[in-house]
Order: C-alpha cells, then structure tokens, then sequence
C-alpha cells in the first residue's frame, strides 16, 4: 500500500486548517525544545488543539484512514492477537483482522518499532488507522478486562 505524503510539517497543517495560528505553533515548539516531545501532543496538552485534530491532521499527511473508535465494535478474538501491555505501550489497539492482515488503531502511526512489534507477535501483516489517544485507551480499558 503506498502512504501519499504530503511534505508539509504537522503544525503547518493545522495552520492551513485553522486549528492552531503562529503564536500557537511558535510557543509549542519552545516547549517541545525545552522538554521533548511530540508536537501534536504538546498542542494538545497546551489546549490549542483537539486530540481529533491531531488525529485528522495526521491523516491527512500521510495518507492513513482515521478512525473513531466510539462506536466500534472489535472481536474479542482480534483483542487477543495483542497483549495488553503491548497494546497500552504503544497506544494502539487491534480492531479487525482479515486473512493474514491485522488492522490496527494508533495514536502514533508514524512509530514504525510498535509496527514491527505487532507484525512479530502476531505474524500477520499490519494495516494501520489513525484514532485518538483518548479513544484507544477507553477501548483497551473496555477490551482488556
């Protein structure tokens, strides 16, 4: 599957998307350069933008579907294929497997070592969506009782 990128950095997106203005995008990169980070999540944290914004902004940059896990229902057999110690690292979740593919839903679908991971343990090979933080971990509390 080829990821179209487009070549344009996070915080400029959601410029262009009126999510954030300048001051915004400045005084989070001050902070990310003091303390490290990611930037969408620093947004975040800061209250200039929404973890769904993010989350489509993301998705609108390297071409992964988004998807919001509220309504979703996953097979408890899929749940299975990832450990929850896995799945709470990485903040993903399982959410669908067909043949020898797994789909996955991630907050971060650019940590290609949680790829990998999932593709050793499961040894089938992953596709990805993008959800929120906040959505994949209510859906592993609600999954991994």
């Amino acid at each position: 599957m080829v990821k179209k990128v487009i070549k344009k950095k996070l915080g400029e997106l959601l410029i262009e998307r009126g999510v954030i203005n300048k001051e915004h995008l400045h005084h989070a990169l001050e902070v990310q350069r003091e303390k490290g980070g990611l930037i969408g999540q620093i947004l975040v944290t800061l209250g200039y933008a929404t973890e769904e914004a993010i989350a489509q902004a993301l998705t609108a940059q390297y071409g992964f579907p988004y998807l919001p896990l509220e309504n979703y229902e996953i097979d408890p057999e899929v749940i299975r294929i990832v450990p929850r110690n896995v799945a709470f690292q990485f903040c993903l979740i399982p959410i669908d497997k067909i043949g020898s593919n797994l789909t996955i839903a991630m907050s971060n679908p650019l940590n290609a070592l949680a790829v990998e991971d999932i593709e050793l343990i499961s040894g089938l090979c992953v596709q990805i969506f993008v959800s929120t933080g906040r959505g994949i971990r209510k859906a592993i509390e609600k999954y991994y009782k």
